[in-house]
């Protein structure tokens, strides 16, 4: 028999401290974390050996809750050796007898990016039976684990109609920003000014960035966020307003020109759109056509005292009329 050596039996504690801990970190983030844990774990999960311990782990849950939803007799799929280590098979037995709760379904790990051009609109169907709509010129990235549901909004637009699984719940995260769910429908707008959240039914816990508390949202209730000044408003909406954008059009009353030309900027990325802050809090109401947003920018002087003077590095500008 060949005598491990103190490198070896050190390489071996070693990874059975990472799986304990891998171990740890899944059965809290099931629980539901605050932004402060989010962060330490994800620097944990920097480390690439963390990181393939947790997805190991993860692989391992999946694996039981399918043997636990068959309910018979089954051989596990097999492996690389790495992945059916001791110690990370006694990790997932001890979570299973600290969470004392079904396994259930098994959740499929889910991960793709979603993009969006210049127009139109893109619908996908999720595993979990939640349904994402997509505006133009939006990225998102949807990371499903077997304890979570994330969706990175880098920037746009999107709307959905979430699947409820109070085990597994929903967030959107859209830079510092957080939002969180089990089943409901709202919308997102991640633009240049604002982050606006806008709730169609159910409720929704919105966190704008680490410094801000976070706020409860109801049916036919939106939050708009401003970064530049770090203030929170509330809206009550009409139940067609959220996520109007779906039917190619948009209708608003008394906005404020500062927020609705930060909506109109996500429809033509090309030339950026900057507003005087003498006109910033001009009310204007009318309809905007997705597929054509140059057409309300045009009659934006018909509607207000306002001229639009486009610079010589391409921004348009909209500017007092006298």
């Amino acid at each position: 028999m060949n005598r491990l050596s103190d490198t070896d039996v050190q390489d071996i504690e070693d990874s059975d401290a990472i799986d304990a801990q891998a171990a740890s970190w899944f059965a809290r983030n099931r629980n539901g974390v605050g932004r402060a844990e989010r962060k330490a774990f994800a620097a944990w999960q920097a480390e690439p050996a963390h990181a393939r311990a947790y997805a190991e782990f993860e692989q391992l849950w999946a694996d039981l809750a399918q043997l636990q939803q068959l309910n018979k007799p089954m051989a596990l799929p097999k492996r690389k050796p790495s992945v059916w280590r001791p110690a990370l098979a006694v990790a997932a037995a001890l979570l299973c007898a600290v969470l004392a709760t079904p396994i259930g379904a098994p959740r499929e790990l889910y991960h793709t990016q979603v993009a969006a051009h210049a127009k139109g609109m893109r619908t996908l169907n999720l595993p979990d039976g939640s349904t994402l709509y997509v505006n133009a010129n939006t990225r998102v990235r949807v990371d499903f684990t077997a304890h979570q549901r994330i969706l990175h909004l880098d920037k746009g637009q999107l709307y959905i109609e979430v699947a409820a699984d109070k085990e597994r719940p929903l967030f959107v995260q859209a830079g510092e920003a957080n939002v969180r769910v089990v089943g409901t429908g709202f919308d997102v707008r991640r633009s240049q000014q604002q982050l606006v959240v806008s709730v169609a039914h159910g409720q929704v816990a919105f966190e704008p960035d680490a410094k801000s508390p976070i706020t409860l949202l109801g049916a036919r209730q939106r939050a708009i966020f401003s970064y530049a000044k770090g203030t929170l408003q509330q809206q009550t909406l009409a139940p067609e307003e959220v996520a109007d954008w779906r039917s190619g059009h948009l209708a608003f009353r008394n906005r404020e020109l500062a927020s609705l030309v930060d909506e109109l900027s996500l429809y033509r990325p090309q030339a950026p759109l900057q507003v005087s802050n003498t006109v910033a809090h001009l009310k204007v109401s009318g309809n905007l056509d997705v597929n054509d947003p140059d057409a309300l920018l045009n009659a934006l002087p018909a509607l207000l005292p306002v001229k639009t003077v486009m610079s010589t590095d391409g921004i348009v500008g909209i500017e007092p009329s006298k």
